[in-house]
């Protein structure tokens, strides 16, 4: 088992999203202004699976609230495969669109290459989110220990709340894609 030094730097791309918050005026009354008006942070670990998209939707209908900015985060083995950063941008748009007219939150997307246990956490430790929420197989106990699992490394390593949403039968088994 390979560490991951706290010093390390990983790469990224960032995925430039359609812009979908309108322009909104600024507030009349001061008392409008002030904190209670910032969102949270929220992290989804997102891939192209049915269970990512799962957690996706239970993320958007259970904790997201109007100033959230949702934050999708998609681990890659490699950042130089064009095929694989256009299919990921077009699930991030296709998402983002998706929680705004659910939660009418604001998006922002990042492909991350590496482990994806490891850069989950990254990111999390990054922008130190209220929740970090990402689906899993619903695999057993003993079959996530020996085979590992992205769900399992997060709930051990994340200094942030990791949300870990179990599949519904309504969750399927076709891809996203």
């Amino acid at each position: 088992m390979e560490t991951l030094m706290e010093e390390e730097e990983y790469n990224w791309r960032e995925v430039k999203l359609p812009s979908l918050i309108p322009v909104v005026a600024p507030p009349e009354l001061e008392r409008e202004t002030g904190e209670r008006r910032r969102g949270r942070d929220i992290v989804i670990a997102i891939d192209h699976g049915p269970n990512s998209k799962h957690a996706f939707d239970w993320a958007v209908t259970h904790i997201c609230r109007l100033a959230d900015t949702i934050h999708l985060v998609h681990a890659v083995s490699s950042l130089r495969n064009e095929i694989v950063y256009e299919a990921t941008q077009a699930l991030m748009e296709k998402l983002a669109i998706e929680a705004f007219e659910v939660a009418m939150v604001k998006t922002v997307a990042r492909i991350v290459e590496g482990d994806a246990g490891k850069v989950i956490c990254k990111e999390a430790e990054r922008l130190k989110p209220a929740a970090v929420v990402m689906g899993t197989r619903g695999r057993s106990l003993i079959k996530s220990v020996l085979q590992g699992s992205v769900g399992e490394h997060c709930f051990h390593h994340c200094k942030t709340a990791p949300i870990i949403i179990v599949p519904g039968k309504e969750a399927g088994e076709e891809s996203v894609i």
